[in-house]
């Protein structure tokens, strides 16, 4: 198995980088296959430039054949080096795990065993061990419509199909009728996420694991499955164990692209936009050390002209008595910027936050990997009270690992007691 090729959020990959690819026809077949399915996505994933790609704000993982491709955030402007890499590699698990993208116990699992080469893995070892678990608890079965001859007249007969496939065998009856069993939708997920996996895993032992999964699992209908179905799938007490089978599987299917031209390069890619990754840690953060007189809000909205709202990321309320005192609002930007040159249009947006949200501070928050101190700036016209504005920045890692002490760095940001 190739080990899997590391770059970063903002890197440029080519053809001919023989650091990379063993063969520059294999980095050619590899960028092709990127360039089709950057096409399919309207190009937000990538930018292509000659022979290669420059990646964007997406990290995560894509597989082509037997090439795996790990993409890492970075929050610094340094050279990288292979311990960056394994570095960024585990704040990027461990922060997927705080917003619930996988599992936190897999994640501790995978630092200890060390047995995933890259972040495919860990999501196809978890999907595993979820399918095995319900397995061994017992799939559910389902009630189900099936039309079809029965040799016992049950459910509603149909007349029609009746007299044209029984006019001569009288001892059987076409009927729609229900039947109980393990051929339903969520388990018909399930057998296609495994399917999916035997047809893009490179990984032998990984390959032993599905075999035995599949030779456990009951005789169920295969079909093609798509975004309607997960729509069509309502949780109750019976399927509340499947959850996290269902979404791993989800993520599987809907980002599997199978080679059109009935090849070997098939394609998976599991991305995430590393903007609202960012958000969503930065309010999971702040939401754990919230309090009766300190309230973290999340995705706020106002109207602001017309039809168009405004959306700061987060708001902070200090109360007192059920009443609130101080407001304060937070726009993280995962970027990395010079702590002097501020954007024009970002600070014109914390501007019209402070007056819709009636806020006396606000804040454009950063990722760092340095100690960087800035002060509170004014904004000369708008309100009669304090008006400010700072723009801040945050470790991302303490000790080579995931900062979990942000919530408390940010309040103290904001000056917050």
């Amino acid at each position: 198995m190739l080990k899997p090729i590391q770059v970063f959020e903002f890197e440029r990959l080519v053809a001919s980088d023989t650091s990379f690819f063993k063969t520059e026809a294999l980095g050619k077949k590899v960028i092709d296959k990127l360039w089709q399915f950057n096409d399919a996505n309207k190009n937000i994933y990538f930018e292509a430039i000659r022979n290669g790609v420059k990646f964007k704000n997406y990290v995560g993982v894509i597989q082509i054949g037997t090439v795996t491709i790990e993409i890492l955030p970075k929050a610094d402007k340094h050279l990288p080096t292979e311990d960056d890499k394994g570095q960024w590699h585990t704040v990027l698990l461990k922060m997927l795990a705080k917003c619930k993208r996988v599992k936190i116990d897999s994640v501790s699992k995978a630092s200890l065993k060390k047995r995933h080469h890259s972040l495919l893995d860990l999501y196809f070892d978890l999907f595993l061990d979820e399918v095995n678990m319900l397995i061994n608890k017992g799939l559910i079965k389902q009630y189900r419509k099936e039309s079809g001859n029965v040799l016992a007249l049950k459910g509603r007969l149909e007349f029609s199909k009746n007299v044209q496939h029984n006019l001569v065998h009288k001892e059987r009856f076409y009927t729609n009728h229900q039947v109980y069993d393990y051929s339903h939708l969520i388990n018909q997920i399930l057998l296609k996420a495994l399917l999916t996996l035997k047809n893009i895993s490179n990984n032998i032992s990984m390959n032993d694991r599905i075999e035995r999964v599949l030779s456990y699992f009951p005789e169920v209908k295969e079909i093609n499955i798509n975004k309607s179905h997960f729509d069509k799938l309502t949780a109750n007490k019976k399927t509340i164990d499947y959850q996290e089978a269902i979404k791993i599987a989800k993520m599987i299917l809907l980002n599997y692209s199978p080679d059109i031209k009935g090849g070997r390069e098939n394609m998976l890619a599991l991305l995430f936009d590393m903007n609202m990754l960012w958000e969503e840690y930065v309010y999971r953060m702040l939401a754990k050390i919230q309090t009766d007189t300190l309230k973290v809000k999340f995705q706020n909205r106002k109207q602001f002209w017309e039809t168009k709202v405004i959306k700061p990321d987060i708001v902070i309320e200090k109360t007192e008595e059920d009443r609130t005192v101080s407001t304060y609002v937070i726009d993280t930007k995962w970027k990395v910027i010079d702590p002097k040159k501020p954007s024009d249009n970002d600070l014109k947006q914390m501007y019209a936050y402070n007056m819709y949200w009636n806020a006396s501070k606000s804040m454009l928050l950063y990722p760092t990997s340095v100690d960087l101190n800035t002060d509170f700036g004014d904004f000369h016209k708008g309100r009669t009270e304090e008006n400010q504005c700072k723009l801040g920045f945050i470790k991302v890692m303490d000790n080579n690992t995931l900062n979990m002490s942000i919530g408390k760095d940010i309040l103290n940001l904001l000056d917050i007691e």
